[in-house]
């Protein structure tokens, strides 16, 4: 027990790794649908910044969309899902952020990085939730033949 206690709190080679950088921005990507609500977002995360809480910013989020309880779970488990990811493959990227030069965006990449909500009908959201599953496999299909993948 004591040994595994040790190997535990000792750092890893990534967190070292990650501790370097300053910037380390990423982007996580939201897809929620609960009930008859879809949720879809992208944002940037500072892997850096200890303060961060992903518990935190979905409680935000939530409140100002009007959203349940339901949904700050469903943003929690996403975001540490792909902070998890996004954690153990950064060091490893290629294609790390470019240095942020202004605290705005321009106006017409504002509708990509801004909150869509929509309440759909049974019908629209069977039909939604299809279509996610048939891209799904296409993404694993394309993964799957392309090579050193």
């Amino acid at each position: 027990a004591a040994i595994n206690q040790q190997l535990e709190s000792f750092p890893s080679e990534t967190d070292n790794l990650l501790k370097e950088q300053r910037d380390q921005r990423v982007v996580i990507k939201l897809n929620i649908h609960i009930g008859n609500h879809s949720l879809v977002d992208q944002f940037e995360w500072d892997l850096s910044e200890e303060n961060n809480s992903p518990e935190d910013f979905a409680r935000k989020l939530c409140a100002d969309l009007g959203l349940g309880g339901e949904f700050v779970t469903a943003v929690v488990y996403s975001v540490r899902g792909q902070l998890a990811w996004h954690s153990k493959n950064y060091v490893f990227s290629e294609h790390q952020m470019p240095a942020i030069e202004t605290a705005y965006r321009n106006q017409g990449e504002a509708g990509i990085w801004s909150p869509f909500l929509e309440t759909l009908t049974d019908a629209e959201m069977e039909k939604k939730m299809r279509d996610q599953d048939r891209n799904t496999r296409r993404m694993r299909r394309l993964a799957a033949s392309t090579p050193g993948y």
